[in-house]
């Protein structure tokens, strides 16, 4: 979208910068469409909280649980944290999955349980469900309303 230059006070509006104001306000306008697509129902615990996509904040990191190899028995749990890199207006919804690293082998039947979120961080368990190597980090995305 081009800049309007602003007029010089006392500077008569001629058509021709009248023209260029329609035009932006048509650019603004379309950008700003109110297509269903462009919206995001949020079900948080405060309700359901529709806004445009652009309004919503997703924050996507990791945890790492184990960076080198570590042996574990079975049914081993672990408990780990996230914050968030800023705060929600409610606390987002948050999907969690496990990623292995090179080297493992109990980790192919491992259990991620989110235990509490609210509007800064998130808190979960992992569990290993058999015995073995085990090297694995945990991916977060959380989808909410921003403050």
């Amino acid at each position: 979208m081009s800049k309007i230059p602003t007029p010089d006070r006392g500077q008569p509006l001629d058509v021709s910068y009248i023209y260029q104001l329609a035009e932006a306000i048509n650019e603004i306008a379309a950008t700003t469409s109110s297509a269903t697509y462009k919206y995001a129902a949020i079900d948080t615990s405060n309700g359901v909280q529709n806004s445009l996509i652009t309004d919503t904040k997703m924050v996507a990191g990791e945890k790492v649980i184990y960076q080198t190899v570590t042996t574990v028995t079975a049914d081993t749990t672990v408990a780990f944290s996230y914050t968030f890199k800023g705060e929600f207006k409610y606390p987002p919804i948050v999907t969690a999955s496990p990623i292995l690293l090179p080297g493992t082998s109990a980790t192919q039947n491992v259990t991620v349980t989110l235990t509490s979120v609210t509007t800064s961080r998130v808190d979960g368990t992992v569990r290993f469900n058999t015995a073995g190597s085990v090297a694995v980090k945990v991916n977060l995305i959380a989808v909410g309303v921003p403050v």
